[in-house]
C-alpha cells in the first residue's frame, strides 16, 4: 500500500510540475447527471451504443470547461477532490461526455491514488486503450469505447481478479444508483419518518 501511495504521489508531483491540473476542477463532485451540459448534447445516451465522431470544436459547445479539459485534451483532475473516489454507493458509473456505461460499482476499491479506482470495466468494448508515454512515462491510456473520451490510465497493480487498477479522473464520470439500492434507500427513509 505505500508503494502504491508513493507511485501515487510520484504522478501527482510530475503532473503538477508540467501544469496538468485545471483550476477551474471543483472540489467536490457528486455527480453530473443533473448538469445542464447533458442536456443540451445531443449525443449523451445511457442505453445508445453506437460510437460517436465528433470535432473537438463541437465537443468544447457541449461540454463543461472542466469535463472538456480533462475529455478531449487529456487532462488531469486534482487528486482526491471528487466525491466518487470515496463513494460507496451502488449502481454504474457512465461516461460523463456520452452517456457510455463504463463501470459498475462491485468494481470498485480504495486504491488510496486520489482517483476513482476500478477493477474491471463493465463491458470489452465499453473501454479502449492507447500506449501513452507522455511525461517520461509508460502507461497505458484508457478512453470511453463509445465517444473516446480520456478517462485515465489502467495499471496492473490492481487487486484480483484482474490484477488491473483503472485510475479514473472523477470529473469525467456520471455515477446512476441502482435501483434496488434507490428503493432500499427510499424505504429506510420513510421507515424512519414514521
Amino acid at each position: 500500500m505505500k508503494m502504491k501511495f508513493a507511485y501515487g504521489i510520484l504522478l501527482v508531483a510530475v503532473a503538477v510540475a508540467q501544469g496538468c491540473y485545471s483550476q477551474n476542477t471543483p472540489t467536490k463532485k457528486t455527480s453530473t447527471m443533473d448538469n445542464s451540459n447533458q442536456k443540451k448534447n445531443p449525443v449523451y445516451s445511457n442505453t445508445d451504443t453506437s460510437k460517436v465522431a465528433m470535432a473537438d470544436e463541437e465537443w468544447k459547445k457541449i461540454l463543461s470547461p472542466d469535463i472538456y479539459y480533462v475529455a478531449r485534451q487529456k487532462g488531469t483532475e486534482r487528486p482526491w477532490t471528487s466525491a466518487f473516489e470515496s463513494s460507496k454507493e451502488v449502481g454504474t458509473y457512465y461516461c460523463a461526455v456520452c452517456g457510455n456505461a463504463l463501470f459498475k460499482s462491485d468494481t470498485k476499491f480504495e486504491s488510496g491514488c486520489g482517483w476513482p479506482s476500478f477493477y474491471e470495466p463493465i463491458s470489452k468494448g465499453s473501454i479502449i486503450y492507447a500506449p501513452d508515454n507522455s511525461y517520461g512515462m509508460n502507461r497505458t491510456e484508457v478512453m470511453c469505447g463509445r465517444c473516446k473520451s480520456h478517462l485515465g490510465h489502467v495499471f496492473d497493480d490492481g487487486p484480483k481478479p484482474t490484477g488491473l487498477r483503472y485510475c479514473i479522473n472523477g470529473v469525467v464520470l456520471d455515477f446512476k444508483k441502482a435501483q434496488e439500492a434507490e428503493k432500499d434507500y427510499n424505504s429506510k427513509n420513510t421507515s424512519k419518518k414514521e
